[in-house]
């Protein structure tokens, strides 16, 4: 039987500029800023906010080429995706693919706030953009 996801562990937000959304964010909503963080790798600049046990990740495009500026030029700023917390990310990868789901990653990369990440492709998860996370060991 497979594991299942241990939490919700962020849900993803693109947007144009993190500046432009932290009146929102901190003033509006009352979400805590957590810090930012440049993935290069990805191509985005990442500001996390905490609301109680939520964390929110906004996506900022550093490069007109990268998968988020591309999701802003054609969906627009939103809801980017959501990320569920995992034990043993490569396992995870190939029970999933042993169902016949489609992934975007087939192992396990670097990604934000110390995390190993994984997405499946959203044909495989009722049209939402699914990141699978395995926080590092320390």
């Amino acid at each position: 039987m497979m594991q299942p996801v241990k939490s919700l562990n962020h849900v993803g937000i693109a947007v144009r500029s993190l500046e432009d959304q932290k009146a929102f964010y901190e003033g509006s909503l009352g979400a805590e800023f957590e810090g930012v963080e440049d993935v290069p790798s990805q191509k985005v600049k990442v500001a996390f906010y905490r609301v109680n046990d939520v964390r929110l990740e906004l996506l900022e495009p550093t490069d007109p080429e990268s998968p988020i500026a591309k999701f802003i030029e054609k969906r627009g700023e939103g809801l980017h995706h959501l990320a569920f917390t995992v034990e043993d990310l490569p396992s995870r990868i190939a029970e999933l693919k042993d169902e016949g789901l489609r992934m975007i990653d087939e192992t396990p990369r670097p990604g934000a706030h110390h995390t190993q990440i994984a997405f499946l492709h959203p044909k495989s998860s009722c049209g939402v953009l699914t990141e699978l996370c395995q926080p590092m060991k320390a």
